[in-house]
C-alpha cells in the first residue's frame, strides 16, 4: 500500500520544475488535456497539475479533475520511467467525467511511450513447447 502513495517528493511544485518541463519536454495533447513530459533519470515519476479558471470558474470543478488525475498518477507511478509530467487541462475537461480522464491520461502516457501499448484485445499467447509433444511416440 506504500507504494501506491502520492508523496511530496513525488510533485512538480516549483515554479523553475514547471518551466523545465515546458521548455525541454516532450508535449502530447487531446482537445480536453495536454501531456507534457520530460524525462529525468535522477528522480522518480513526479507530477504537476495546471488547471485554470477556463477550464471551470468554480474551484469545486478545477480540484474535483486534479483529484481524479492524481488518483489515476498514484495507481501507474510505479510503472512509469523517471521523470517529470505535466497535465495541462483544457477548457473540455470540465464536462468530462473521472473514467473519461482517467482513460484521456493513461492514453497520453502511451502516446508518450511512458506506459507500454495495452496487448491486442481477443489474442492469447502461443504455448509454449511441450517436451512430450516434441518426442517420437514411434519406437526406434
Amino acid at each position: 500500500m506504500t507504494q501506491l502513495r502520492h508523496p511530496p517528493s513525488a510533485r512538480v511544485r516549483t515554479r523553475a520544475d514547471f518551466d523545465r518541463v515546458f521548455k525541454d519536454g516532450r508535449r502530447v495533447g487531446l482537445p480536453f488535456l495536454a501531456l507534457h513530459h520530460r524525462p529525468d533519470g535522477a528522480i522518480g515519476a513526479r507530477l504537476g497539475l495546471a488547471v485554470s479558471r477556463k477550464v471551470d470558474p468554480h474551484a469545486v470543478g478545477r480540484n474535483r479533475i486534479k483529484r481524479q488525475l492524481r488518483e489515476a498518477f498514484r495507481h501507474v507511478r510505479a510503472n512509469l520511467p523517471p521523470g517529470d509530467y505535466v497535465l495541462v487541462a483544457r477548457p473540455g475537461a470540465s464536462q468530462r467525467d473521472g473514467l473519461e480522464l482517467r482513460a484521456a491520461f493513461l492514453d497520453l502516457l502511451r502516446r508518450a511511450r511512458a506506459l507500454p501499448a495495452p496487448a491486442p484485445v481477443g489474442t492469447m499467447p502461443p504455448p509454449p513447447p511441450s517436451p512430450i509433444a516434441d518426442a517420437d511416440p514411434r519406437p526406434a
